[in-house]
């Protein structure tokens, strides 16, 4: 008879989790702390759960000079202290060759800090913490939900991107069993999902995670692409969040529904206004439009971002809105009466190899700027933009975004908006990383590959991403 696993989530103090490891019925022995680097990839390591008490007493010790774009060498030492809040136990047992030796771990997350206690600058969490406490004291809003859509590819391994199946949109396909998987899996850790579904490309899956306030739904996206991978390896193959692993098929994007929230009512909402979107939605719409091309290294990130971002592939190219049009670059789902709660906005031009953290805080800041200063935006789009002549797009007004990571980061760099949101030191060595990616990049691949996947990106971004 299969073991019962118990669920371990939902706690709000230290008391509650500590009392929780301490129970013997469920064999909790290790807790996983895990953060970010400046670029989204998971840093974690595990404590004995008799250390924490202490850790959450005084965090715990660890070396940032070894952590991508965190502390030089000569300034290493930092503490990360765990948020209860976070606690979330794996819902499975570890057998060791000794049978007897069983156990279970859970996984924190956590604020990053200097050993004088103040907050560290670099720790991505605390920078959409930041802006959160911004959006709730200078705009009087109460929350930021977010709803991604998580876009991924299975390969048999992590070196060479084959597709395992011929499926398409809805369509055929392989490996149905092992979304479902993930999904029940995150279910017994408090995480639920929406839908499920075969994507357009060979062997490409989406998984929707249910809307939560954007801290929270941060710490899920990253628990995500953790079980997301595992699972594929325990069928003894490779899952990537990778934006463009394959030549002549779409990439994958990480669309994200957000909505801003004010005394428990969406304020995105007003039921006789166009797309009964509120005056506060509609320069939330115009902010992140007029600041689109300046946030795009934060949100496409990666040299492999911008073969995604073509023409002919449905990824966003053109910085446009509509609410039946999938080319522009935010969409705005049909209300459906009776469900006020689910106005929102769908921004679709990240992609899921981004900081999650990074990106949410800069989608935020820009809405918010929009809403500071009143901006409008322009008259949606609903026909498909790809199709309209180059003189249509500028009599329109429309942007396009930028045609790769160079010309994005030297958008970024401009960016007023963007060093406010990241903070001077986050925002300096966010942008180093990505000038040193650039020239490795350039170094090693002819321009034929302008536009294609080259054999360099299959060797670096497929087995990190």
């Amino acid at each position: 008879m299969q073991e019962e696993i118990k669920v371990a989530y939902g706690f709000s103090s230290e008391a509650e989790v500590l009392k929780t490891v301490a129970d013997p019925g469920l064999k909790i022995e290790f807790v996983r702390i895990m953060f970010t680097d400046i670029l989204g990839r998971p840093m974690d390591f595990s404590i004995p759960v008799s250390e924490l008490e202490r850790a959450f007493a005084e965090g715990k010790g660890f070396d940032g000079s070894s952590v991508e774009g965190f502390v030089r060498i000569e300034e290493s030492d930092l503490v990360i202290v765990p948020d209860p809040r976070t606690f979330r136990a794996f819902p499975w047992t570890y057998q060791g060759f000794e049978p007897a030796i069983r156990w279970r771990e859970a996984i924190m997350f956590g604020d990053i800090y200097l050993p004088d206690g103040q907050h560290y600058p670099g720790d991505s969490r605390y920078v959409l913490k930041r802006t959160l406490e911004k959006m709730r004291t200078e705009f009087g809003l109460a929350d930021f939900k977010c709803g991604p859509e998580m876009e991924f590819f299975i390969f048999p391994d992590d070196q060479n991107p084959v597709p395992t199946d011929f499926g398409g949109y809805f369509f055929s396909g392989r490996h149905g069993e092992i979304r479902k998987e993930i999904q029940l899996l995150l279910k017994k850790m408090g995480i639920e999902s929406e839908f499920d579904h075969h994507e357009v490309a060979h062997g490409q899956h989406e998984i929707d995670l249910r809307y939560k306030p954007a801290l929270e739904m941060a710490d899920i996206v990253m628990l995500f692409r953790y079980m997301a991978k595992k699972v594929a390896r325990m069928h003894n193959l490779y899952l990537t969040f990778m934006p463009k692993p394959i030549n002549g098929q779409n990439g994958s994007g990480l669309h994200v529904h957000q909505s801003l929230w004010k005394n428990n009512h969406n304020a995105f909402f007003e039921k006789e206004a166009p797309y009964c979107l509120s005056a506060e939605a509609r320069h939330y719409v115009a902010g992140i439009m007029h600041h689109a091309r300046e946030i795009s290294a934060v949100l496409s990130q990666w040299i492999n971002s911008y073969k995604r971002l073509i023409e002919g592939y449905e990824a966003p190219v053109y910085v446009a809105w509509g609410q039946k049009n999938r080319s522009a670059y935010i969409r705005v789902p049909e209300y459906q009466p009776g469900k006020e709660k689910s106005t929102r906005i769908e921004l679709r031009s990240a992609d899921p190899g981004c900081n999650i953290y990074l990106a949410l805080a800069t989608m935020l800041a820009a809405g918010l700027d929009g809403i500071k200063n009143k901006l409008e935006p322009p008259a949606p789009v609903e026909e498909n933009i790809y199709h309209m002549s180059g003189t249509r797009q500028r009599r329109t007004g429309i942007q396009v975004l930028p045609r790769n990571l160079e010309e994005a980061v030297r958008l970024a760099e401009k960016s007023q908006l963007v060093r406010e949101t990241l903070g001077d030191q986050l925002f300096q060595k966010f942008l180093d990383n990505k000038r040193k990616e650039i020239e490795d990049y350039l170094k090693n691949v002819p321009e034929e590959y302008d536009k294609q996947v080259s054999p360099y990106e299959i060797k670096k971004y497929l087995p990190m991403l």
